[in-house]
């Protein structure tokens, strides 16, 4: 039986968060204290600032939940209205199905972000290195990602930016076709322009100027990307010499003007500007979008295009949980057949060592025989053995697939009096 237990950013709070992930990262130990669970077969942990999550293969499912939450709230040192509220318990079907839609990135807060399927991958990685896995997660966890694999290809759930800071990147590619080579200033040093700047970098862009009013936090920003520090005293020299402006100060009124652009476009010889307010209020005069070769958007602008991308990854995310539900069907077929190959050995063996008995009782006159004719007295009776075989075999493993293979295997058993 499979179980799932944790919690994550929909079911508790920051604080509480903090507390579990800070109980799991700190313990060396954790997978073999897991191991050492009551009924606890295989097991693994995913823990990330969003969600602690243990996934496992185990003998008795409630017992096993009740013991893994008990063990994630003593590591967190939750209280019990804590655990009572933020954690959750899955089994069987439930828990496989939040594991692939875990990984398939489907659970996360940015729905069809990529960072969460290398951490499961991690997770799995050091589960793998404890050997603290075995054949039913093993195949699990194959699973999971050959199911991410197929929601990533097969949909477009991550095909379009949810974010403002990657949506304001997206904007210049349309404009410009390619960000190779071009030349950024970014006006603010906050959290914004931070990511803005990651993102710009990350699609090829080469040389970053940072301006702001301090100087010095304009230098810490710049050394991130490598680029230059400048004041906004020397803002309009530097904007004639930029192909990209984001501009996110906590400035009261304008502090890029009309004017301003319009004495720049002249040295820059009419070259395309591409610039994007994220400020509230405005940094940059509404106006300068009506100047040529000017492209100016705004916090709205913005906001609007991640709106729609949004409904089109919920769109998506509706064929993707179509996904998810094959695989899940896929895997617990799988595991049901899995409850019966222990039987399915069993009555193999039996039957491998009736033969053998009756091939002793008939050494007196099989002796008798030519050697070719002893083969072929061999090969007949282990034909008909295992065509005998051959339907019992099926039927268990068609049956576990759909019933519940604890109860076919049961029967088999005491047909063949396997027990004996």
């Amino acid at each position: 039986m499979i179980v799932l237990v944790g919690l994550n950013h929909k079911t508790a709070p920051l604080s509480v968060r903090e507390k579990l992930f800070a109980g799991c990262q700190g313990e060396s130990n954790l997978l073999g204290d897991l191991r050492a669970i009551d009924g606890v077969l295989e097991i693994m942990y995913l823990s990330t600032c969003n969600r602690v999550e243990l996934v496992a293969a185990v003998e008795d499912a409630p017992q096993a939940l009740n013991a893994l939450k008990y063990f994630l709230a003593g590591q967190g040192g939750l209280t019990n209205e804590e655990a009572a509220v933020c954690l959750y318990g899955y089994q069987d079907a439930e828990a496989i199905r939040h594991m692939f839609r875990v990984t398939s990135s489907l659970d996360s807060q940015v729905m069809g972000e990529a960072q969460i399927l290398g951490q499961v991958k991690d997770a799995y990685r050091q589960a793998l290195e404890k050997n603290a896995t075995g054949i039913a997660l093993n195949r699990l966890m194959h699973r999971a990602f050959r199911t991410a694999k197929r929601v990533r290809t097969e949909t477009g759930i991550a095909a379009n930016p949810v974010s403002v800071s990657f949506a304001a990147v997206e904007l210049a590619k349309k404009i410009f076709g390619t960000l190779a080579g071009k030349k950024v200033l970014l006006i603010g040093a906050g959290e914004m322009a931070e990511l803005t700047g990651q993102h710009l970098i990350g699609n090829g862009a080469e040389e970053i100027t940072v301006a702001n009013r301090s100087l010095s936090q304009a230098a810490s920003l710049a050394e991130k990307f490598h680029g230059k520090a400048i004041g906004l005293a020397v803002l309009d020299e530097a904007l004639c010499n930029v192909d990209i402006v984001i501009s996110s100060t906590g400035a009261p009124s304008h502090i890029v003007t009309q004017e301003m652009i319009r004495q720049c476009l002249r040295k820059r010889k009419n070259r395309l500007l591409f610039l994007i307010d994220i400020a509230v209020p405005r940094d940059i005069d509404p106006a300068v979008d009506s100047i040529e070769n000017v492209y100016l958007y705004n916090i709205d602008n913005l906001q609007d295009i991640v709106d729609e991308n949004m409904k089109n990854r919920r769109c998506e995310a509706l064929k993707a949980e179509q996904i998810v539900a094959e695989e899940v069907t896929q895997y617990s077929n799988w595991l049901k057949e899995l409850g019966a190959v222990p039987t399915i050995v069993s009555l193999r063996n039996k039957a491998e060592a009736i033969v053998r008995m009756e091939m002793i009782k008939a050494q007196s006159w099989m002796s008798k025989l030519e050697n070719g004719d002893r083969e072929k007295v061999d090969v007949l009776v282990k034909g008909i053995v295992n065509k005998l075989l051959h339907a019992p075999v099926a039927v268990m493993k068609e049956e576990s697939a759909e019933l519940n293979s604890q109860d076919i295997v049961a029967v088999v058993r005491q047909l063949f009096r396997l027990d004996e």
